[in-house]
């Protein structure tokens, strides 16, 4: 009898605890989004030769990271192929 009253007062203040920390938590910022969308093939394939020419350090680190390789095109907008310039601009980058 002792233990469950002692389990019950250990489960009610862990539960209120985390209660407490969730709700004292600031709001979350959404999901970063891809910023040139889902792109298609023709679109992959504009930027892809320039990705791998200008951007090898951003696939090393992380391929993933779109956000890291977009501003590698960006700071090598001069030198990227016009039709990845054209992709570019189409999203608004």
């Amino acid at each position: 009898m002792f233990c469950r009253s002692v389990f019950a007062v250990a489960f009610a203040l862990t539960a209120g605890l985390a209660a407490l920390a969730d709700s004292s938590l600031p709001p979350q910022p959404p999901p970063v989004t891809n910023p040139l969308g889902s792109g298609d093939e023709k679109e992959r394939a504009a930027c892809a030769p320039d990705v791998v020419k200008y951007c090898k350090h951003e696939l090393d680190v992380n391929a993933n990271d779109v956000l890291a390789i977009l501003g590698c095109l960006q700071t090598n907008r001069p030198k990227i192929s016009p039709a990845c310039r054209t992709v570019l601009a189409n999203h608004g980058q």
